[in-house]
């Protein structure tokens, strides 16, 4: 059997989160997503218009950090200078940084932050799919 064709991409993720509400609010309030579907308390489900984040509660038995091995999610931008820009505006908004904003060799533009959860989040201005 021969294999199928490209994907459309990674365009959804999940994450067990155990500030469910703080990470509400740090994806939709701070970061522009829009709450797709919000089924019951324990579940939202996010977008920016070409992708989809589901912040699920976690189950109490377990911290997320026993849950997923996650290095970090990204969200890109068109311009190295919209990149900036949010660097500025979360900083601003005390967001915990993990890194300065860099620019890298291959002409990408990033840096890290965290959410309220403690997972790493990279925005960046990456060349090849940023224009798309």
């Amino acid at each position: 059997m021969n294999r199928p064709g490209k994907t459309a991409g990674m365009r959804h993720l999940a994450l067990n989160v155990a500030n469910l509400d703080a990470c509400r609010h740090f994806y939709v309030d701070l970061l522009g997503m829009e709450v797709e579907w919000n089924p019951d308390p324990d579940n939202f489900y996010l977008s920016s218009g070409n992708d989809n984040l589901a912040l699920h509660k976690s189950n109490e038995a377990f911290a997320p950090k026993q849950q997923q091995h996650l290095d970090h999610l990204g969200f890109i931008l068109q311009t190295p200078e919209e990149v900036q820009h949010w660097y500025n505006f979360l900083n601003d908004q005390k967001i915990k940084m993990h890194s300065q904003l860099c620019h890298h060799r291959d002409g990408a533009v990033s840096f890290y932050c965290e959410d309220p959860d403690g997972n790493k989040v990279q925005i960046m201005y990456h060349p090849p799919i940023s224009a798309k």
